[in-house]
Order: C-alpha cells, then sequence, then structure tokens
C-alpha cells in the first residue's frame, strides 16, 4: 500500500519523497501514568484538528503526515508541549493559516519564539551553576540574596508540577492502606481482639470468657518464656488455639505469620509451663467416686 500524506492539497507520496519523512499519527500512551495518557491524548486531538479531516469508518493507523508540514522539518518529543512542532503547523492547506517563512533567516516567529525561551531557559541554568560552585557566601554577596534567588530560580511547567501532585497522592493513599493494615495486624489475637467477644473466646480458645481468659494469662505470665516473633498473650492464645481447634503446625503459621519452627517452640514452652503450674488445679476423684459414677456398660464389663 502506497502511504501518502493525509493533508489536504500535499501530494507526497514515501515511495516518492525518498528525503522526507512521513509520521503516524500519535498515540496514546496507557501505561506509563496518567499525566502521559493525558498529555498523548492532547496530542493526537490537536493533530486531527490540524489534518482538519473526516476519518469516520476509516483505519487511523494509516494516517501519516510528513515533514514538509513541521517547522524544523521533524516532529518534537511528546513531552515538549512548548515546542511549534509539537504538531503539523505548515502549509495545512484549506481555510487553515500557517505561519509564513523569513526569507532572511529561514525561521518562523513561532520557532523564534520557542529558541527564545531555549535559550532564556539554558542561560538561568547556567547562571544557577555558577552560583552553586561558590563555597561560601560573604556580607555583600548576603545583601544582593534577594536577586540571586530570583535568578535561580529554574521553570517548572504545570504537567510537571501536577504530575508531582499526583504522585504525593498516590503515596498518601498507599501510606494511610499501609498504616490500616499495621493497626490491624497490632490488633489480631492481643487483648483488644478478644475483649467484650466471649463468644469469640469461647470458640478459639476453649475458656467460657474473656475475664477467664486473662486471669489464666495473669497467672502464667510471670513463668512464660518471652518470645522474638510473638508476645507472651499471643502464645498462649496459639496454644489455646491449638488444643482447642487441633490445628496443624503448618496452618497456625500462616495465621500468626511465624515460621513453622516457632509455632513448634512456642507450644512446647508454653504447655510445658501449662503442665507446671496448672496441675494443682486438676481434681482426681478417689477410686470410690469412681466406681459410683461409672456408667453400667463399664460396671459390667469391670465385674465380670
Amino acid at each position: 500500500m502506497v502511504l501518502k500524506c493525509a493533508i489536504i492539497g500535499c501530494s507526497n507520496r514515501k515511495d516518492r519523497e525518498k528525503d522526507l519523512n512521513f509520521y503516524r499519527l500519535p498515540a496514546v500512551i496507557k501505561n506509563q501514568g496518567s499525566e502521559c495518557e493525558k498529555l498523548s491524548e492532547d496530542r493526537r486531538r490537536e493533530w486531527l484538528a490540524k489534518i482538519n479531516q473526516n476519518f469516520e469508518n476509516k483505519n487511523l493507523d494509516n494516517v501519516r503526515v510528513c515533514s514538509v508540514h513541521f517547522l524544523s522539518g521533524k516532529k518534537a518529543g511528546l513531552y515538549d508541549r512548548n515546542n511549534p512542532d509539537w504538531c503539523p503547523t505548515l502549509r495545512l492547506g484549506g481555510n487553515q493559516e500557517h505561519e509564513d517563512v523569513s526569507v532572511e533567516t529561514g525561521t518562523t516567529p513561532s520557532i523564534s519564539r520557542y529558541n527564545r525561551m531555549k535559550e532564556r531557559k539554558r542561560r538561568k541554568l547556567e547562571l544557577f551553576a555558577e552560583t552553586t560552585k561558590e563555597p561560601d557566601v560573604s556580607v555583600s554577596e548576603q545583601t544582593d540574596e534577594d536577586d540571586k534567588d530570583m535568578s535561580c530560580q529554574t521553570e517548572m511547567d504545570g504537567n510537571y508540577l501536577r504530575a508531582m501532585d499526583s504522585e504525593i497522592n498516590a503515596l498518601r493513599q498507599e501510606n494511610e492502606t499501609l498504616r490500616k493494615n499495621c493497626e490491624k495486624n497490632d490488633r489480631r489475637f492481643s487483648p483488644k481482639d478478644f475483649e467484650d467477644n466471649d463468644e469469640k473466646v469461647k470458640n478459639l480458645t476453649g475458656l467460657a470468657t474473656f475475664a477467664l481468659l486473662m486471669t489464666l494469662f495473669n497467672y502464667l505470665e510471670p513463668f512464660l518464656q518471652n518470645m522474638d516473633v510473638l508476645d507472651k498473650f499471643r502464645c498462649l492464645v496459639l496454644t489455646l488455639m491449638r488444643l482447642r481447634l487441633n490445628l496443624s503446625v503448618l496452618f497456625l503459621s500462616y495465621d500468626f505469620d511465624i515460621s513453622k519452627a516457632s509455632v513448634s517452640r512456642i507450644f512446647s514452652s508454653v504447655i510445658d509451663v501449662m503442665y507446671l503450674r496448672m496441675k494443682p488445679f486438676v481434681h482426681w476423684p478417689d477410686r470410690e467416686s469412681l466406681q459410683l459414677t461409672m456408667p453400667m456398660q463399664f460396671r459390667k464389663k469391670l465385674w465380670t
């Protein structure tokens, strides 16, 4: 397929004008952030406005604009929006006006303004570099501090400021999400997590009430070993959950976000303390009481 320039009145073709460049219609970039996407959408819209044609039911991927319609002979970069070659401006045909090229200088008013702006920016950067090379500031230089501050200012366009503001908002949202997750993790299996929820205490630990759980913890706390991965209360809860629900070591390691070895070490340590310190609470009835309360089926087996 022969590629032709889409500008009305331009007969340049890619197979014939070998010395010219033919540029595609700018695409909308959606994978480099919202600012880049908006900027590319604006550029594509301006290109279509300059071409000024009806492309309904046509493939826009085949649209080309030759380098004749750009002041410098080539299109500018996406982020160089102040450049007059950010979109085609010369010899657009139809009723659209175009800028005249000066015979003496070979430039247009737009390109001249752009070059002057670049030159001013370059001089400001050079002045800033010169001022930052000075290690000390004398008393006489301090009197001109305000003038120096104004001369050292760099130009920051609106797109850059909006991108910074967008990034700051994203970081704030991420920080807020992390803060909530940390608060949730700090509360998980803590006394506040069980407070005023006796049903949860009973289902997870087997104890009837939260008050009974805290009484048991206060009694065992002086004898529990300090662990780096969990505090003493969570170590007790882990042990009670394993006893109550017969949970596997692997499941508890996921639930408490610790290693399997840590779960085994905590369980062995706490169960030893519980055995030694709670042994007096276990009441073993005498033989006569056992025989009196023994089920009839056992009695038959015992006396036969």
